[in-house]
C-alpha cells in the first residue's frame, strides 16, 4: 500500500535534496517538490521517459506560479490561512516527535537482540523443501506397471512419460503432460509424496505408487532443499518489524497514559 506523503517527510526531503531542476521566478525546482508531486503514486521520477517528466515539471511549474500569486494576494494575512498554519505545524510537531521515537527504538535494537528474534522465529524465514513432478494416474496398478515397461524400453524417458501421460492418465494434468509444477512436499498426499521425494531428478517411480486417487506413476523434475534466508539477508526486515512493532506498543502505553490525566469534554 502507498503510504501519503507527510509534511515532515517532505521537508526532510528538502533538506537533503541532491538535484536542481531549474527555477521558477527565482524559487528552486527541488526533490522535495517532485516528492509532493509523485510520491503517492510510487513512480520514481529517474525511471519515467522524457515525455512523464516534463508533465511532472510542468505540474511543478504551475504550482509554484500559482502559490507565488497566492502569496502576493495577501492570503497570509488572512485568519484562514493562520488557521491552516498552526494546523500544520501541530500536525508537522506530531509527525517529527514520532519519527524521533520510531529512530530511537530502532538503534536500540543491538544485533544481539536482532539475531535472538531471527533464532526465535527461523521458521518465518525458512523455505520448505519443493518438488518438481509429473505423473499419470490410472485406475488399476496392472495398467501401471504396463506403462512402466513401456517408459523402461523407450529411449527418450522424459518425452515418452509426457506421451503417456497425455494419453493414458486420467487426472486433470494429463493434458499437460502430466506436469504438476513446483509444490512442497505437505501439499500432496503422504504416500505421493514419500515416493516422489525419493527420486532423483529425471528419474521416474518403478513400482506404482498408490493413493486414494488410484495408482500414480511419478517422474521428478526438479528439486529444490529446505533452506533458511541468512541473518544478514533478513536482518532490515527483522529491525523494521521489531521496531513497528515496538513503537505501536509504546505509543497505545503513551495515549493510555496520556488519557488517564487530560481532561476530556466530549459531546
Amino acid at each position: 500500500m502507498i503510504k501519503k506523503l507527510t509534511l515532515a517527510s517532505v521537508m526532510l526531503l528538502s533538506v537533503a535534496q541532491a538535484k536542481d531542476y531549474g527555477t521558477v521566478n527565482g524559487d528552486k525546482i527541488t526533490d522535495a517538490d517532485i516528492a509532493m508531486t509523485i510520491g503517492q503514486t510510487g513512480m520514481s521520477y529517474d525511471v519515467l521517459d522524457k515525455t512523464m517528466k516534463k508533465r511532472v515539471i510542468d505540474m511543478i511549474v504551475d504550482r509554484k506560479l500559482l502559490s507565488q500569486a497566492a502569496a502576493k494576494s495577501g492570503i497570509e494575512k488572512t485568519e484562514t490561512y493562520r488557521t491552516q498554519l498552526e494546523l500544520l505545524k501541530k500536525g508537522l510537531v506530531l509527525d517529527s516527535w514520532m519519527k524521533n521515537e520510531l529512530d530511537i527504538i530502532e538503534k536500540g535494537l543491538s544485533e544481539s537482540k536482532l539475531k535472538a528474534e531471527y533464532k526465535k522465529n527461523k521458521t518465518k524465514y525458512s523455505t520448505a523443501k519443493k518438488l518438481q513432478a509429473r505423473h499419470i494416474l490410472l485406475k488399476t496398478e496392472d495398467e501401471a506397471k504396463a506403462l512402466i515397461k513401456e517408459l523402461d524400453a523407450a529411449t527418450d524417458k522424459k518425452a515418452k512419460f509426457i506421451e503417456l501421460a497425455k494419453t493414458k492418465s486420467t487426472g486433470p494434468s494429463g493434458k499437460n503432460g502430466g506436469d504438476l509444477g513446483w509444490f512442497e512436499l505437505g501439499r500432496m498426499v503422504p504416500e505421493f509424496s514419500a515416493a516422489a521425494d525419493k527420486l532423483k531428478v529425471g528419474a521416474y517411480t518403478k513400482i506404482p505408487v498408490k493413493t486414494q486417487f488410484g495408482f500414480h506413476l511419478i517422474m521428478l523434475d526438479g528439486k529444490k532443499e529446505a533452506s533458511v534466508k541468512p541473518f544478514d539477508v533478513v536482518k532490515e526486515a527483522i529491525k523494521k518489524e521489531m521496531s513497528s512493532k515496538a513503537f505501536t506498543t509504546m505509543m497505545k502505553a503513551k495515549t493510555k497514559a496520556l488519557r488517564k490525566d487530560a481532561k476530556i469534554e466530549l459531546k
